[in-house]
């Protein structure tokens, strides 16, 4: 008798291996024709659930009261570190030119050596007409924030909305001047976000991949947390499809259409009893993402327009209580 079953584990985020950096990569940005920054970023802080009505057009609870699980996730403002100008070649897009402000942190000298010639602006003008986009470079302000200890800044680039002069001249207007999300996103907004998951080392097959363990029958030598077999005699090597050991965790990931249930300005309003476990509380801005978000607590969490936005009609955003319980046990 021939056994038929699915294969262990899914090969769709395959290789599986470390991010080369804590701060997520966007490779795509959706078109819009608004003249603002499309994406931001912020440190997650942890998770809690708010009551709200169901305003979703075809839900089996339409108009009635339900509870949904949030992240919440620190967002201090943003500075605006420089411009960049990018215009498109047959290799994809290239930066044309940038100019960088003189009105920069010190502590971002942590992160990267500051230019120390003067902007000039006037002449990255003359390319913006030839662009394809206006990116802004920005980075954050953990120093602001008491959850995350670290002072380093993490630095990033967002793209601007809108044609290319108007968004140059919006760029330029918030050269080394502070973003609020309040400014780049609204209430009921659909997002996606990125973010590095939470590693777990070099971990075995059976936990890697999900392979079963095997039975004395089965086992030689008392191995059995191994797979049965690493495939057939043809082709002469290990394919790559055959579950092994390896590391396990800390990849980057992309989850989208995440739902803003609401930007606050005061911690106060969400702080539960203790604070959040092993972040403490919330002092700044922050923003209420429905669902899940890859990553532990401190964390640092991406978010951008969404580029697949679901079809799904929203009526309004109507949330009825924060839950502020302790989230620390007994």
């Amino acid at each position: 008798m021939k056994y038929h079953r699915p294969r262990r584990g899914s090969l769709a985020f395959s290789p599986r291996k470390r991010a080369k950096d804590l701060v997520p990569r966007i490779r795509n940005w959706p078109e819009c024709d608004v003249v603002r920054l499309q994406g931001f970023a912020g440190y997650k802080a942890g998770m809690t659930h708010v009551l709200m009505i169901d305003d979703r057009k075809n839900s089996p609870t339409y108009g009635e009261e339900i509870v949904v699980p949030v992240t919440v996730i620190e967002t201090p403002p943003m500075k605006v570190a420089g411009v960049r100008v990018y215009k498109k070649t047959v290799y994809g897009l290239q930066i044309a030119g940038e100019v960088w402000t003189n009105n920069l942190d010190n502590y971002l000298n942590r992160r990267l050596q500051i230019p120390k010639k003067s902007p000039d602006v006037d002449k990255l003008r003359s390319l913006v007409e030839n662009s394809a986009e206006i990116r802004v470079i920005t980075y954050t302000q953990p120093y602001l924030i008491t959850g995350v200890p670290k002072k380093v800044p993490d630095l990033m680039e967002q793209k601007v909305g809108g044609n290319a002069v108007e968004a140059f001249e919006y760029a330029v207007s918030k050269l080394g001047k502070e973003i609020k999300i309040g400014e780049v996103f609204r209430d009921g907004a659909i997002v996606d976000v990125f973010a590095v998951t939470k590693g777990k080392g070099f971990q075995g097959p059976v936990k890697r991949w999900g392979v079963i363990t095997l039975d004395a029958k089965h086992a030689r030598s008392s191995k059995h947390r191994r797979v049965g077999t690493l495939g057939p005699w043809t082709p002469c090597r290990v394919r790559w499809t055959v579950p092994q050991a390896g590391q396990m965790g800390f990849h980057q990931r992309a989850e989208y259409n995440k739902r803003i249930l609401k930007i606050g300005e005061n911690g106060e309003e969400i702080n539960p009893a203790g604070g959040f476990p092993h972040y403490g509380l919330i002092r700044t801005n922050y923003v209420l993402l429905s669902g899940t978000v890859p990553g532990p607590v401190k964390r640092l969490i991406r978010i951008r327009d969404a580029i697949r936005p679901p079809k799904l009609q929203f009526e309004g955003l109507n949330v009825i209580y924060i839950s502020r319980t302790s989230k620390q046990g007994k």
